[in-house]
């Protein structure tokens, strides 16, 4: 009696669930399709800037590491880090007692080498040329009267008045004369052409000689006193007063820091749409508001390295607030497209292959995918030379991962569920 009415129910119970899961089915057939919520607008048109980011360095618009020419020990320090100098102050002093000595003995010789010359060129040369004149004037009237004696000579002779020998001795005499008046001319000719020449020559090198070994004394003691060759702030002194200052090591160092520059390295097809002058921005840390700067400099050549070019960027620090050394994130205005296509640079939806493309809400409210060219942005909007006409509605968030024909509805994600 108990099975016979098991069964009956048991068939119900699966009739049941059977129409039950007919009427599911039904249920997920027709149910209608989820609607994304997305935030949408519609291009601007108006003018654009294109903006071109880079991360640089400060750097001080003038650095000098000043190091010793010579090795020494530091006897005086006039100036601590942080002290502001000016080009040409003295810095700081090493020991040159020994070059100061030595520069002492080289003036000395100097001192002696010019009354030497003095005395070979205003008064021994003009005394031997005035002496060989006379020289030369003596033989000459010796070797006349020596003539006229041996003409006298001869017509005695010739008379009979005297003896031969007499006549030959007045001839030798004469040979003799003759000897001495050559030589005498030829050392007057000598000293004309040669002799007053070389021993001015002479005198002169002796003279420079001199001059050059106390010249170079004297710098030796120069080297001792170290000036900076720029105006500026003191930003690194290693030493202390009796520590010895090596040759070629920084003995101190100046930075201008007046203006810093940041340094940028970009690509050779984006410097070239840059001019000297054009407008940027530096942003530092801990500065609340980007600081101006201009580009001061774009570099001529392509760096062999990264075969991109540098370009120096210029910003104002006479207060001192910035310093050099801090990384910062630059923003350099270009060139400016007046009547563009604008869209927010989160609209843009990048493909593997880098090629880019937006999503637009159809008049159906459907979800549909434009491939797009893009021109210049200015780090917040994009000019878009290809694909849009600017009637589109644009989704600018919630593009991202969404199907095409997706249905969308416009407003803010979430706003759904605030409703209910």
């Amino acid at each position: 009696m108990i099975c016979r009415s098991f069964k009956p129910i048991k068939l119900v119970v699966s009739l049941l669930c059977v129409a039950s899961i007919g009427g599911c089915k039904k249920a997920v057939d027709e149910a209608p399709p989820a609607v994304v919520t997305v935030e949408a607008e519609k291009p601007e048109r108006g003018e654009i800037s294109e903006h071109i980011a880079a991360d640089a360095t400060l750097s001080p618009l003038a650095q000098a590491a000043i190091s010793p020419k010579i090795t020494a020990p530091v006897r005086t320090f006039y100036v601590q880090r942080g002290s502001k100098v000016k080009a040409g102050q003295l810095l700081a002093v090493l020991e040159n007692r020994d070059l100061a000595g030595q520069a002492l003995d080289n003036q000395g010789q100097y001192t002696a080498a010019q009354a030497s010359f003095q005395m070979q060129t205003q008064a021994q040369v003009p005394e031997d040329y005035a002496k060989a004149e006379l020289d030369v004037a003596q033989a000459k009237a010796q070797l006349k009267l020596q003539g006229e004696i041996v003409a006298a000579r001869q017509k005695l002779l010739q008379e009979g008045a005297i003896a031969g020998r007499d006549y030959d001795t007045a001839v030798a005499a004469l040979a003799q004369a003759q000897v001495a008046y050559d030589t005498a001319s030829n050392h007057l000719h000598s000293l004309k052409s040669v002799s007053s020449e070389a021993t001015k020559r002479q005198a002169q090198g002796q003279l420079s000689s001199a001059k050059g070994k106390y010249e170079a004394a004297e710098a030796q003691v120069s080297y001792s006193q170290i000036h900076t060759p720029i105006s500026g702030v003191v930003t690194d002194r290693p030493l202390f007063p009796g520590e010895t200052a090596n040759t070629g090591t920084p003995l101190i160092t100046v930075m201008d820091t007046s203006s810093l520059l940041a340094k940028v390295h970009l690509s050779q097809i984006v410097a070239q749409r840059l001019s000297l002058g054009d407008g940027a921005s530096v942003t530092v840390p801990g500065v609340d508001e980007p600081v101006t700067g201009k580009v001061n400099l774009i570099s001529p050549a392509l760096d062999p390295g990264s075969t991109t070019v540098e370009v120096w960027l210029k910003i104002d620090n006479t207060a001192g607030k910035y310093k050099a050394g801090t990384p910062v994130h630059t923003s350099i205005i270009g060139r400016t497209v007046p009547n563009a296509v604008k869209i927010p640079l989160e609209a843009v939806l990048t493909a593997e292959d880098g090629s880019k493309s937006v999503m637009v809400v159809n008049n159906d409210g459907t979800a549909h995918k434009v491939a797009v060219q893009l021109g210049i942005n200015d780090g917040e909007d994009t000019q878009v030379v290809q694909g849009l006409n600017g009637s589109e509605t644009v989704i600018t968030k919630g593009a991202y991962g969404l199907d095409e024909g997706t249905k969308v509805k416009v407003g803010k994600p979430g706003a759904e569920g605030e409703d209910k």
